[in-house]
């Protein structure tokens, strides 16, 4: 296995999990042995995220996307945003919410879990109604 920060290495990655044993998982229920959940905060760039989501896809994983409303980035309003929102269900991924606290406004467009941006220790763990807060136990702990 190479140790290079790019896309060949974590192919290389996802499979040494799938063959270690591990499960893609979601967020949803309570996780158990074995579960790797894998999360990523689209700051910058859907093209990069459906990149990811591709080679995830090829090689059997699934993740959840955290996609901003509020991005100077990206418009997920934009056709570009709508395709992108499409392409990553349409690859058997979930999308879940980034959002600037304390505006966790969840539409159809998001399943039920939210990632906060930029979190916070004041607010990370503070439950969202309706909703996973991904900062919450049993997803995170601060002591691990």
């Amino acid at each position: 296995m190479t140790c290079a920060f790019d896309l060949e290495h974590y192919r290389e990655l996802l499979g040494a999990a799938e063959v270690g044993g591990y499960r893609f998982a979601p967020f949803e229920g309570e996780p158990t042995p074995g579960d790797l959940i894998l999360r990523h905060d689209v700051d910058l760039s859907l093209d990069a995220a459906l990149r990811m989501a591709e080679l995830e896809a090829e090689a059997g994983a699934q993740a959840t996307y955290f996609l901003m409303t509020q991005s100077v980035f990206y418009n997920l309003e934009s056709p570009e945003g709508e395709r992108a929102l499409e392409r990553l269900r349409e690859l058997g991924h979930r999308v879940g919410l980034h959002a600037v606290y304390p505006h966790a406004r969840l539409d159809g467009r998001f399943d039920p879990v939210v990632a906060w941006h930029n979190p916070d220790p004041q607010y990370m763990r503070e439950p969202i109604e309706a909703a996973i807060n991904v900062m919450e136990e049993p997803w995170f702990s601060p002591e691990t």
